[in-house]
């Protein structure tokens, strides 16, 4: 037994002073390099920035081609009030929502109001009209009220390959993103809409 023991160390010992020797230290150090965010692959099923990009884009295009839009005279406003995480991960909702919101008013269709910034924006006009010079003072208007509010829900449905004898375990994971714009006159859904991702990874039952 201790034989086979120091035989398997030596024969390791071996082989990773083939690699240094192949190799060099490089094979030790930590590398960095500039990648393309388009041409990376994904790493496992999960949902990565590849996701943030599609689904934000994707579907800030189709509330932009609908219908609704159509009949208004002017840019309508907006309130994004956020998108519910409804999955099993701790994912970044604000990212997903100030991307769909970013795309919708680089089109030139739609305009915001932040209302996560009325606090603050309070403040500062309270602030100027008590500290600031009637010169410089900011002139203090009636604030623009949205029309349309813009919330939605991101959900996750997994699978797993069951007990089987195989080399590799295969998981599959369906992403689903719900928008809605409600008229905030009238509580009528103006449009819904939803854009869904599913990735499939392989993952080897031995190895690193």
């Amino acid at each position: 037994m201790k034989h086979n023991v120091a035989k398997t160390i030596g024969m390791l010992s071996a082989m990773l002073a083939v690699i240094v020797l192949t190799t060099g230290c490089a094979a030790f150090r930590t590398g960095v390099r500039e990648v393309s965010a388009d041409d990376t692959a994904p790493f496992d099923a999960d949902y990565d920035y590849r996701d943030l990009r599609t689904l934000s884009r994707d579907m800030a295009e189709k509330v932009l081609d609908h219908d609704f839009l159509k009949d208004q005279d002017e840019p309508p406003i907006l309130v994004a009030l956020g998108i519910e995480n409804r999955t099993s991960h701790h994912i970044d909702m604000k990212a997903l929502s100030d991307s769909i919101r970013t795309v919708m008013m680089d089109s030139g269709k739609m305009r915001f109001v932040d209302a996560s910034r009325r606090d603050d924006l309070l403040r500062e006009q309270q602030y100027q009209q008590e500290q600031v010079t009637p010169e410089t003072r900011a002139a203090l208007r009636s604030q623009l009220g949205a029309r349309y509010m813009l919330t939605g829900s991101l959900v996750e449905i997994k699978k797993r390959s069951g007990r089987e004898v195989r080399l590799a375990r295969r998981e599959e994971v369906f992403y689903q993103l719900t928008v809605e714009v409600t008229d905030l006159e009238t509580g009528v859904i103006a449009w819904s809409g939803q854009e869904e991702r599913a990735r499939r990874a392989s993952r080897p039952l031995i190895g690193w």
